[in-house]
């Protein structure tokens, strides 16, 4: 039985309760707040045994403007917009509006180092390679260790009390989630791209840029800032942070590029050779410029160039992202279910070396996306796509206007959306899901998408 925290007379309102609301109730409550919990939902299945063992107010499906009174502090979920009403409301009122990454910076060690991904694209995968690295470079350090957490699917507050002076936290980050930062300090940051994407949130293309540079916003001549040559939105970011970069495409004076096919990391004049691009463990074009990415945010960062080539070849990629799942009767199953929007497609059909039937759509959110650059993007890779969800009119009108007739409208029923796709391959072809969408509406997140995806095709029987 765990030892009650001492009260320290103040409460907080946690509005949101998935993942980052959960981990922040547990939190503050070993920290001695009281604690309410506040969603939209007036129930939530399994919530109350993933707060087991704590103590707190139920006020689900409770109008949080109404709760307002009680709060000194509120923590909101990243899906809701620092904008909302009852957000201003909040602050009028003297309480503390902040989100959980805010939350577990301040509780984490002031001696761990945080070395943040962030990007429109990749940021998962690149997250994951980073992280990779710096479990490594601990391991064969013999001290510290590192905690890969943020949007990657564990939160930051999770394990912030267990950081120390030391430790590394590999931290995925989001654009969603800088709307609410106050003090939030990367000391390594790094920035993949950033391309259309949550319009209907931010509701700009500038704004959603604004949010993501953020992620800069306190750092100082001590930090670095690692950025993407060839994205000249990202490579223009402005930070006090000392900048390094990374290209695929040509050299860069500080940070990491490839030459002759060898990926090299430059910085203060001194080139360190890493591995032949050739040796990559993750495939395609985008993975190179991740892994270009990684390597200077770990190098920057201390961790040595042996313990990088290593990882650099042992890395094979994560879960939901171009993954493949299996070969049934000639066609190779691709989960892709990581692609919620169309630039991530792109970079998928653009890995596929084999003719492909893609699965768009899957899911009943509208982000309001231009789905058009997907259809351009296939240069004859694409043999059929097969499209569901709410976002099928948006995505056959793209269709038509890039000229793309072989597409083909499904009901929404996600088996028969696969079979239907399976159906337009013949041996040596592949099926890719790649949605282009996010799955919400449909499913309760891209991981559940892909879950089923894999279940549905490795339960095909002849």
């Amino acid at each position: 039985m765990c030892k009650a925290p001492k009260p320290n007379g103040k409460t907080a309102l946690i509005v949101g309760m998935a993942k980052s609301g959960i981990s922040s109730a547990k939190l503050l409550y070993k920290k001695g707040y009281r604690i309410i919990i506040n969603d939209l939902k007036s129930e939530i299945p399994g919530l109350e045994e993933e707060l087991s063992g704590i103590k707190y107010v139920d006020r689900l499906g409770v109008a949080p403007e109404a709760l307002l009174d009680e709060a000194d502090l509120m923590v909101i979920s990243p899906v809701i917009p620092i904008f909302r009403p009852f957000v201003k409301s909040a602050m009028k009122l003297g309480v503390e509006v902040i989100g959980e990454i805010e939350l577990g910076w301040r509780y984490s060690s002031r001696g761990a180092k945080f070395v943040c991904i962030g990007g429109t694209n990749g940021k998962t995968t690149t997250t994951a390679l980073t992280g990779e690295i710096f479990k490594e470079h601990h391991r064969r350090l013999g001290s510290g260790n590192a905690f890969v957490l943020g949007n990657i699917g564990i939160p930051i507050t999770e394990h912030a009390l267990d950081t120390r002076p030391g430790d590394t936290v590999v931290a995925e980050t989001a654009a969603l989630q800088f709307e609410s930062i106050v003090d939030f300090r990367c000391n390594a940051a790094g920035l993949l791209n950033i391309t259309e994407d949550h319009i209907n949130r931010f509701g700009s293309m500038e704004a959603y840029i604004a949010a993501k540079m953020r992620m800069f916003e306190n750092q100082t001549e001590e930090d670095f800032a690692v950025l993407n040559a060839d994205d000249p939105i990202v490579s223009a970011a402005e930070t006090k942070a000392r900048k390094l970069f990374f290209s695929r495409l040509h050299e860069v004076e500080d940070g990491a590029f490839v030459r002759d096919g060898m990926m090299i990391f430059r910085m203060d004049g001194e080139e360190t050779e890493l591995i032949p691009a050739s040796e990559l463990g993750i495939p395609g074009a985008h993975n190179l410029e991740n892994a270009l990415c990684a390597a200077a945010l770990s190098m920057c960062m201390g961790a040595a160039p042996e313990v990088i080539r290593d990882v650099l070849r042992s890395f094979k990629g994560v879960e939901h992202r171009i993954e493949f799942t299996r070969v049934y009767k000639g066609v190779t199953f691709y989960n892709d279910s990581k692609g919620t929007n169309p630039e991530s497609t792109i970079k998928a059909v653009e890995a596929m070396t084999r003719p492909t039937v893609l699965i768009l759509g899957a899911g009943n959110y509208d982000k309001q996306s231009d789905y058009r650059p997907v259809f351009r993007c296939f240069n004859g890779r694409i043999k059929a796509v097969v499209v569901n969800g709410s976002n099928t009119e948006a995505i056959m009108r793209a269709a038509a206007d890039e000229g793309y007739e072989n597409i083909h409208a499904c009901p929404d029923d996600f088996e028969e959306l696969i079979m239907t796709a399976f159906s337009y391959a013949e041996e040596g072809d592949a099926v890719l899901l790649s949605p282009a969408c996010a799955s919400w509406g449909m499913f309760d997140n891209f991981e559940q998408r892909g879950d089923i995806f894999k279940q549905i095709v490795n339960g095909m029987k002849d």
